[in-house]
């Protein structure tokens, strides 16, 4: 059996005399402390059982005493704090201006992207709007993709189903077909969405971003034609100071196909650790539609040409804006996206 030790309940006493309730926080801070099921009176009670039978009323009275002592002294100061005056609120001030909520501001994807949109209705381009949600045709057959292409196999593209193959389209180009197959030339569209492609998620490259396609067909489009329109999208997007560079390239929908880059807006040429010190920077493809293109979708390549052109929003963003993480654009950090506030 337990001895008892009168001197820990004689310092208990002298806690709870002393304990000073002042307020509601306080009163309730006592009870937690002392009366509660896990405060320090019950704790005492509870070891009743380990005491010496012959102990034990004694024990029990004492801590009785305590814990009466504890009550009495909570249920008064609960009285007296119940009957003060509830605080008197200031008078209303009405000539003073009103407390607002914090204005949400514009997704840097989304200023970009309208900014993008006005530029290409300025130059004569009606915007067109196609499914996610694709099938192999509008999405690799039409625009002249070969049956062992990469982007075919899984571990490239979201497959849905197989054979029909229905899938997350992987670029916008798929508008374009459905255009051209529904509509006679003349034609100048673009198109601005989504699409998805299956890679790891990096500071610079995610399964879902944007992309801008455009695309014009008439009798006699040349290359040329593509050149000053590329050199109007620059200069009216980046700056007047913008200067464009074509470099060779292969895209199986079109032919002659290049990469289109700018000068560096950040170091206007010189050198730098955003353009690599070439003073250049990458931020599209383009070139003539293949004339296998033009025959899926029904239209003779003998007597039209047309020129295509695509790049991603998230490319141009960063460009613009100097930002060195993609994860940044989806990761809905306030921090970073007030910055933003009153751009557009």
């Amino acid at each position: 059996m337990e001895t008892i030790a009168y001197e820990n309940i004689e310092a208990l006493k002298k806690e709870v005399e002393a304990f000073e309730i002042t307020n509601e926080a306080t009163l309730e801070q006592f009870r937690q402390q002392y009366l509660s099921k896990k405060g320090a009176i019950p704790e005492l009670m509870s070891k009743i059982k380990d005491i010496a039978p012959e102990e034990r009323r004694n024990y029990g009275a004492a801590v009785n005493a305590l814990k009466q002592l504890a009550e009495e002294k909570w249920r008064s100061h609960k009285e007296r704090l119940e009957q003060l005056p509830e605080a008197v609120e200031p008078p209303i001030d009405l000539t003073l201006p009103p407390l607002t909520e914090p204005m949400g501001g514009v997704h840097p994807l989304s200023i970009v992207r309208r900014q993008i949109v006005q530029v290409l209705e300025r130059m004569g381009f009606c915007q067109a709007d196609g499914p996610e949600i694709e099938d192999d045709f509008h999405n690799f057959t039409g625009l002249n993709f070969p049956p062992d292409h990469p982007a075919r196999e899984m571990q490239d593209t979201f497959f849905i189903e197989r054979n029909p193959d229905i899938l997350l389209r992987t670029h916008t180009s798929s508008v374009q077909i459905r255009v051209m197959k529904n509509n006679r030339p003349p034609m100048r569209m673009f198109s601005v969405g989504r699409v998805y492609r299956n890679e790891a998620i990096s500071a610079r490259a995610h399964c879902i971003f944007h992309q801008i396609e455009g695309f014009f067909i008439d009798k006699a489009v040349s290359f040329a034609d593509l050149k000053q329109t590329l050199y109007h999208f620059a200069k009216e997007l980046f700056g007047k100071e913008t200067q464009i560079r074509l470099r060779p390239s292969y895209f199986p929908f079109t032919e002659p196909s290049a990469e289109l880059d700018i000068s560096c807006n950040i170091c206007k040429g010189k050198g730098c650790n955003i353009c690599k010190y070439s003073g250049w920077v990458e931020i599209g493809g383009a070139g003539m539609i293949h004339p296998n293109v033009l025959e899926n979708c029904g239209i003779d390549p003998e007597e039209y040409t047309g020129f295509a052109f695509g790049m991603g929003l998230e490319r141009i963003t960063m460009l613009k804006y100097q930002i060195k993480d993609l994860r940044l654009f989806t990761e809905n950090d306030w921090r970073f996206l007030e910055q933003f506030e009153g751009l557009f």
